[in-house]
């Protein structure tokens, strides 16, 4: 879900020059706030903050905005660098997706199409995956054992429910301080009582398991068919990077909600993946607040033990008068700071979390001709159950998006991003010189199973050598151009085991936003911490007016 390969020469030559005509203020002065980073949960941070009525300033090295989720351009094909899956961009209301809330917010709409399954591509075979509450039956009667319709209705029937204590506290009604006891707790206690009440005395038991790892809901459940084990710990994989016994409850009761009741379906945003982050931008300038690409933070300014700014690369000291966030990861944070500033037990709490491993990523653009019609937007290919969804060289996500949104391609062309997401590890490239074979030849080796499962997924009408684009994008494109730490995926947080870090942190006025915080990885996620963020930065009271304005 990151960048693609050798941007240097693409974006010089093929960047989108309107795009980045929008977006070219200056990096000047002062602000309440400066935020470093333009990915999605900075951006949402920035926007509320706004909205909020702060002065805000969002500095961003790259000269595109969107961080793992910006967009790029090459001979016309409108590739997204990172997420592709998407649900409940659209929704409203205090059950809404994080992302959804922040737009709402906003005042900002987002243009989807819709649609409701993807292919799989197993060892067992391949079928057309529908969500919904009893699509998923028939395939389960084919490819797996003979009690699995029975486990996964156990499922249903044991989820569903929890998902009404999941989804009683509104993600845009959180803080990270005391505030919110008002803002949260005693503004939707009734509400979440009653569903307490709706659950019955073993669901509402079941609801204290939302913050311990999935797979303890599972075991309680006595679910043991391979197939239905191995599909949830594809469905958590997909959602948060981990299997289900390392992903919180919560995050996968809130997914099968979205996924698995009556009348659901997933979303896709017509213009592609820029189309939420040209949404978030135009929601910050609207409430004045600002955006300075190609400005790189240097360091985080500390002074009297409090962050009161950050240096450029440039030399510039852009002074922040109430608070600096970042939207960085927390190895790359810690990079920003000066080491006397840091406390020992907050260096070693990073220096010491386990990260995820990298991507690889191949991005393609090619004729449709010779291309079946009934393609599909996504296509999950499995090479081998037992080495795990989470190995490396296994799992391969397939998007095309132009089969949704045309546009996204000349006409007559598709645009394709297949990718490894947090499979990949960074000890295989470290050191290596991008412009030498030895690089070139292993882009080629490791990208290979790329290409035998785009071949698999699109059939036969597909050919390498008629492909228009073909990008190879390596853990050392993440490190390069989202200047995230060994190229990571984020945090790898056993949920049980340990938590994601909060989002103040020890030094004052500094407070940190993204994967690298609660609730952790994946859109939704990053929304709600950048969401946190900014209300814990105004009073009560503008946060509850805020909460009455969108009704929630």
């Amino acid at each position: 879900m990151m960048a693609a390969p050798n941007l240097v020469r693409c974006y010089s030559s093929y960047r989108n020059d309107v795009m980045k005509s929008k977006w070219k203020c200056k990096a000047e002065g002062e602000a309440d706030v400066v935020v470093i980073g333009s990915g999605v949960g900075g951006l949402c941070c920035g926007a509320l903050l706004a909205r909020y009525g702060e002065d805000v300033l969002v500095v961003e090295s790259h000269d595109q905005p969107g961080g793992a989720a910006h967009s790029f351009d090459i001979k016309g094909y409108k590739f997204d660098s990172g997420p592709s899956l998407f649900s409940g961009l659209q929704s409203r209301g205090p059950q809404a997706n994080p992302l959804a809330q922040v737009l709402d917010a906003l005042g900002e709409t987002l243009p989807c199409a819709t649609y409701d399954s993807w292919m799989v591509h197993i060892p067992e075979g391949q079928f057309l995956s529908r969500i919904g509450p009893t699509e998923f039956f028939k395939d389960l009667q084919q490819y797996a054992g003979p009690n699995a319709v029975q486990e996964w209705r156990k499922l249903l029937d044991a989820v569903l429910p929890l998902s009404a204590a999941a989804m009683a506290l509104p993600p845009l009604s959180i803080r990270g301080d005391w505030g919110v006891l008002s803002t949260a707790a005693a503004r939707y206690a009734p509400s979440l009582f009653k569903s307490f009440l709706q659950m019955g005395p073993r669901t509402a038991l079941g609801a204290t398991k939302l913050l311990r790892p999935f797979s303890e809901i599972l075991d309680d459940l006595q679910l043991k068919d391979p197939f239905v084990r191995n599909w949830i710990d594809l469905l958590s994989f997909l959602l948060a990077g981990v299997k289900a016994n390392s992903v919180l409850s919560a995050e996968m009761v809130y997914m099968f909600a979205e996924w698995y009741k009556p009348g659901c379906c997933l979303e896709y945003p017509l213009h592609g993946t820029a189309a939420i982050v040209d949404a978030l931008v135009r929601g910050l300038e609207k409430f004045g607040g600002r955006i300075s690409l190609q400005s790189h933070v240097e360091n985080i300014v500390v002074e009297n033990d409090r962050a009161i700014g950050v240096k450029l690369r440039s030399g510039q000291f852009l002074r922040a008068k109430k608070a600096v966030v970042s939207n960085a990861s927390m190895w790359d944070t810690l990079k920003l700071l000066p080491k006397e500033a840091v406390a020992k037990s907050f260096s070693d709490r990073i220096n010491t979390t386990p990260q995820c491993d990298s991507f690889m990523h191949l991005h393609l653009g090619f004729d449709a001709e010779d291309i079946p019609n009934d393609l599909g937007i996504h296509h999950i290919v499995v090479n081998d159950w037992k080495r795990g969804v989470d190995a490396d060289q296994n799992v391969v996500l397939i998007s095309i998006p132009s089969v949704l949104s045309p546009n996204l391609a000349p006409h007559g062309k598709h645009v394709l991003h297949a990718y490894m997401p947090g499979t990949e590890p960074f000890d295989l490239w470290e050191g290596l010189d991008r412009r030498s074979a030895e690089y070139r030849n292993l882009k080629a080796e490791r990208s290979e199973v790329m290409w035998k499962a785009v071949e698999r997924a699109v059939g036969g009408g597909f050919s390498r050598e008629k492909c228009e684009v073909k990008l190879v994008g390596s853990p050392l494109t993440h490190q390069r151009f989202l200047r995230r730490n060994r190229g990571t995926y984020g945090p790898a947080v056993q949920a049980g085991k340990d938590t994601f870090p909060g989002h103040s942190t020890p030094i004052p006025q500094l407070y940190c936003c993204g994967d690298s915080t609660f609730p952790g990885i994946g859109i939704p996620a990053v929304a709600a911490s950048g969401a946190i963020v900014a209300n814990s930065l105004v009073s009560v009271s503008q946060h509850s007016n805020l909460l009455d304005a969108i009704g929630i």
